[in-house]
């Protein structure tokens, strides 16, 4: 079969990145059959330690490829956003403008695919080579695997929320196994968060490699409460409401809590590192028409809730209104303050919205509770209107709306409740998408 993916982790890359996310590298020596330009499976029988802890910063660092891609393509699709840049797809194929459809050979189709799968090819090489090595002990070998698997697992929601299914089987690049649907795919995800949860229940106390971006989720027990995060979501898109809440008991969720802890991905300017490419430099009085601008579309501002706290906060007028072939906005944004601003993973705010979802049809009184507090935290006062479940998903995706505006949710969420024909159609011509295309090399 046709292999969808090959590891090219420049070794100066994966160098810059062991400093500047303060991994100690002086120590670090490769096996003379080790190629960091082609790392194989074949390159690391045996690995040492040092091997493997280069391995999780490889699987973190490639968890960011063509992050920036994903989130401001799909957010243009669901009319959260336009890019305003110099690649007229952005404004074009994407809004499905002049007739023009996603092409599944463009950078939006292709780009998220690699990255998503370039991830989880380096998660499945620090299982294999962690299973093959006699340097680690049991409880370090569960260790790496569970988290790798949890990672994976991470990765194909991340897959399936953009193109509504997923290659789940890919260990073996000559060997891979089918693309599935996605109620096939997220049953998968389910399965392997499992296996990944009973791995890090047996991996002791501490990891052997440091995971920057995790802090607080650093070892085996407080990781195991992100592995547990991330199969509420998956059983709530499984339809698993109750395997939801279950989850959620054992994660890091807090109704009261602060709603920005959770794992982030993080970035620098160093060498060789990445940046945080949904950040936009702000235009000003002196640059009001700046040319590479995030544009937030105008139905976000206009239907926010007065005083809601979020429409400040993660947008800003422009010195004067953007048009770009023949779309205009007059807000930009400012969700990250800077390029190496941290991006969530999966931070708690998404957990209350995750608790108040799987609530609705079941426990009224903490649906609303749970809606309740996200409305406080941007400056809302209590929900006031019906409580019958319509009502209550209504609410629920509007605070997922505004919660997790340019976060790769707005999309799925429309899609998952069949609602993508409310999105405003901005010129003649344009149309809808709902789904990303596979790219065209994995339909050979």
């Amino acid at each position: 079969m046709k292999k969808i993916f090959k590891i090219k982790t420049k070794f100066s890359h994966l160098l810059s990145v062991l400093l500047v996310l303060g991994i100690g590298v002086t120590s670090c020596t490769f096996e003379e059959q080790f190629d960091p330009d082609n790392p194989s499976i074949e390159g690391f029988e045996n690995a040492s330690k040092n091997q493997l802890n280069n391995l999780v910063v490889g699987v973190l660092s490639t968890m960011r490829n063509s992050l920036a891609i994903q989130t401001t393509a799909s957010g243009t699709l669901a009319r959260e956003l336009y890019l305003f840049d110099a690649d007229p797809r952005n404004t074009t194929n994407l809004l499905g403008g002049g007739g023009s459809t996603l092409e599944n050979g463009d950078f939006y189709s292709t780009a998220p695919w690699g990255g998503r799968y370039r991830a989880i090819s380096n998660a499945n090489l620090l299982i294999s080579s962690a299973n093959k090595t006699s340097f680690v002990t049991d409880q370090e070998r569960a260790g790496y695997v569970g988290f790798a698997q949890t990672i994976i697992a991470y990765e194909l929601i991340e897959v399936l929320k953009s193109y509504g299914r997923a290659r789940v089987d890919v260990a073996d690049p000559d060997n891979l196994g089918p693309v599935l649907d996605f109620s096939a795919a997220i049953a998968e995800v389910t399965v392997i968060l499992d296996s990944g949860l009973s791995n890090l229940n047996q991996a002791g106390s501490e990891f052997v490699f440091s995971l920057p971006g995790f802090s607080g989720f650093d070892t085996p027990a407080t990781f195991a409460q992100f592995n547990r995060g991330v199969a509420a979501t998956a059983a709530l898109y499984a339809g698993d409401k109750a395997g939801a809440l279950t989850a959620l008991s054992a994660s890091y969720f807090d109704l009261n809590g602060d709603i920005t802890v959770g794992p982030k991905h993080i970035f620098s300017q160093s060498s060789g590192d990445l940046t945080n490419g949904i950040f936009k430099v702000a235009s000003t009085a002196m640059m009001p028409n700046n040319g590479d601008q995030i544009i937030v579309h105008d139905s976000w501002i206009a239907d926010a809730e007065a005083g809601d706290t979020r429409v400040a906060s993660k947008a800003a007028m422009r010195p004067d209104p953007s048009v770009q072939d023949m779309l205009t906005g007059t807000h930009e944004t400012r969700l990250y303050a800077s390029n190496t601003s941290p991006i969530d993973l999966l931070r708690n705010e998404e957990l209350i919205l995750v608790y108040a979802e799987a609530n609705i049809g079941g426990n009224t009184a903490q649906a609303v509770a749970a809606l309740d507090r996200i409305r406080a935290s941007a400056g809302l006062p209590a929900y006031s209107g019906a409580t019958d479940d319509a009502a209550l998903v209504t609410e629920m995706l509007n605070q997922r709306r505004y919660s997790l505006w340019c976060e790769n949710h707005r999309l799925f969420d429309l899609r998952r409740y069949n609602l993508n024909s409310m999105l405003p159609i901005d010129r003649d011509g344009d149309q809808i998408f709902d789904v990303f295309p596979i790219p065209f090399s994995e339909n050979q």
